[in-house]
C-alpha cells in the first residue's frame, strides 16, 4: 500500500511539476510546522501519526506545535515565530474565523505557504491556500438528522461544548440546533471543560437541575466522552442516552455498551497526513493545494468493533 501511494505521488509530481523550481534546500529537507490549540489533547493522536507517516513518505521534517489551552493570540504568535525560525510551510488550526486573518496574510506575503487543518476559516476571507477538515456545520446537521426520529417534538436536550471560542464546536452546535428547532426541540447549552472526568461532574449537575432532560448531545471529543461517563455512572437504566463527536477509547467502549447512541468521526489521521503532502508538493513543484473534506462518518454499535481495532492501530 505504501509503495502504491509513493508511486502515485511520484506520478503526480512528474506530471504536474515538470519544469518547476524546487525549494528543497541542499543542506536539509523541507521543514513544516503544525500549529494548533490544546496541543496535548487526545484527539490529536491520530493527527500526529498522519503527520509522521506523511513526513516520512515525502522526505520532510514536520513538528507538531501548539498552545496548551485555547489561546488565540498565543497561537498567532507561534505562527510568526515559526516564520522567523525558518519553517518552509505551516499547517494551522484556524479555530477562530477572523483572529488569524492578518498573521496568515503576513506569512503568505513572506513566501511561506499556509494550509488549514482540523478547523478552517470558511466564514470570512482568509489567505490560506486550502483546508483539510470536516465540514462542521454540515456534520452537526448530519448527526441531528440521524437522531431526529428518536427525539420527541417536546424534548428538552442538553447540548455540550468542551470549550468556548472554538468555531468548530460552535458550527456543529448550530447545525444540531438548526435541524432540531424545526421539530420544536428545546435545549440548554453547557460548557464542560476539556477534562472529561470533571466534565462528567458538570453534566451530572446539569441533569439533576433539569429533571426533564434525558438526552445529551456533544459537539467535541471530551464532552461527548464526559456525557457517556456521566450517564454510565449515575443514570444507567433510567432512559437517558447521549450522542456526539469524535473518537476515544472510552467513547467507543460506551458506544459498544449502548450508553452513547453514536458518535461522528472526522478522520483526524488524514487531517495530519494530507497537509504534509500538500505543502511538500507546493514547495517543491508549485502544485496548488485543494480543499479536502474529512467526512462525517456515523459510528454506532453496528460498526464500532472495526473502528476500535483501527483506533488501537492509531488510524482512527
Amino acid at each position: 500500500m505504501r509503495l502504491l501511494v509513493v508511486s502515485i505521488v511520484a506520478m503526480m509530481v512528474v506530471g504536474c511539476g515538470m519544469g518547476r523550481p524546487s525549494r528543497l534546500r541542499e543542506d536539509g529537507p523541507l521543514r513544516f510546522a503544525f500549529i494548533t490549540c490544546t496541543v496535548g489533547a487526545k484527539f490529536f493522536g491520530p493527527v500526529k501519526k498522519g503527520v509522521r507517516d506523511a513526513a516520512q513518505m515525502m522526505r520532510v521534517e514536520a513538528d507538531f506545535l501548539g498552545t496548551e489551552g485555547v489561546d488565540v493570540p498565543a497561537q498567532a504568535a507561534m505562527v510568526r515565530r515559526a516564520v522567523r525560525d525558518g519553517y518552509d510551510g505551516i499547517a494551522l488550526n484556524l479555530i477562530d474565523p477572523e483572529a488569524f486573518d492578518d498573521v496568515v496574510q503576513e506569512t503568505i506575503d513572506r513566501g511561506v505557504p499556509v494550509v488549514a487543518f482540523n478547523v478552517d476559516d470558511h466564514a470570512s476571507p482568509n489567505a490560506r491556500l486550502a483546508s483539510v477538515n470536516q465540514r462542521l456545520y454540515e456534520a452537526g446537521r448530519s448527526l441531528a438528522s440521524e437522531l431526529l426520529p428518536e427525539i420527541s417534538a417536546d424534548a428538552h436536550v442538553l447540548m455540550t461544548m468542551h470549550d468556548e471560542g472554538v468555531s468548530a464546536l460552535e458550527d456543529r452546535l448550530r447545525g444540531l440546533q438548526d435541524v432540531l428547532k424545526d421539530k420544536g426541540v428545546r435545549w440548554t447549552v453547557l460548557v464542560t471543560g476539556n477534562d472529561s472526568a470533571r466534565g462528567a461532574e458538570r453534566i451530572v449537575a446539569a441533569l439533576r437541575e433539569h429533571s426533564d432532560i434525558r438526552i445529551v448531545l456533544g459537539t467535541g471529543q471530551s464532552d461527548t466522552e464526559a456525557a457517556g461517563l456521566a450517564l454510565e455512572k449515575h443514570f444507567a437504566g433510567q432512559g437517558y442516552w447521549s450522542a456526539g463527536f469524535d473518537l476515544s477509547d472510552t467513547t467507543l467502549r460506551l458506544v459498544k455498551a449502548g450508553v452513547i447512541r453514536c458518535t461522528v468521526d472526522q478522520q483526524p489521521y488524514i487531517q495530519g497526513f494530507y497537509p504534509v503532502v500538500q505543502l511538500a508538493l507546493y514547495c517543491r513543484y508549485q502544485i496548488q493545494p485543494s480543499d479536502i473534506d474529512a467526512g462525517a462518518a456515523i459510528i454506532d454499535r453496528d460498526n464500532v468493533d472495526a473502528v476500535i481495532r483501527l483506533t488501537r492501530e492509531g488510524y482512527r
